[in-house]
């Protein structure tokens, strides 16, 4: 059983870091391996809908977008973490879910999502629930927790200071393993649901 975790903030070991690296130590004591991917000072652009990836099975952009998607494949969840700018995920968060999501192969079907936002003092809830609405369209169960999944702080080490937000992100980890195993459980004793994917409505006529 394997976890990825995003992290999108420009600093490797800034607040973000400090979030995943807590959510990292409760999925390992469950058993469960975690990889973070550093991706929030790296050059992704955004989609440009050429169409590339329905023909090729990935991005045109050869970058971290492609280099991804295979892993995700492989693993059981996905953790994205991003810094609130203005009130949204950092740009580059954004241009990353918004390629991998799209130009993936894999079927993400009963892999569970989870995102953990961090920000100085507020913008937290629209970032939030801005990173959770790729889960949902994905067939991705969304992990919960005893809050939302936010810490806020400067510095990597402030995030310690917010004794709630680490209690958040700590049982957040711990609901995503129990997910995880579950869902493992689940589809060799009965099996995944089946999804229709044959009608689609477009509302201008």
């Amino acid at each position: 059983m394997k976890v990825l975790l995003i992290n999108g903030s420009p600093d490797p070991r800034g607040c973000i870091h400090t979030a995943l690296t807590l959510a990292a130590e409760v999925l390992n004591a469950e058993g469960i391996e975690t990889e973070e991917i550093h991706i929030g000072n790296k050059d992704i652009r955004g989609c440009i809908a050429c169409g590339h990836c329905r023909k090729a099975g990935k991005c045109v952009f050869d970058d971290l977008v492609n280099e991804t998607a295979p892993k995700l494949a492989e693993a059981d969840g996905i953790v994205v973490g991003s810094p609130v700018y203005y009130g949204t995920p950092n740009g580059t968060v954004l241009s990353f879910m918004q390629r991998l999501f799209y130009s993936h192969t894999c079927d993400l079907h009963m892999k569970v999502g989870a995102s953990v936002v961090s920000c100085r003092r507020g913008g937290n809830s629209a970032t939030f629930e801005a990173l959770n609405q790729f889960y949902g369209i994905s067939g991705m169960p969304t992990v919960p927790a005893t809050y939302w999944n936010d810490v806020h702080g400067y510095r990597g080490e402030d995030v310690l200071a917010d004794v709630e937000g680490v209690q958040t992100i700590r049982n957040m980890a711990a609901n995503m393993a129990f997910m995880i195993k579950c869902i493992r459980a689940g589809k060799e004793k009965i099996g995944k649901p089946e999804m229709q994917h044959t009608q689609y409505t477009n509302f201008i006529r």
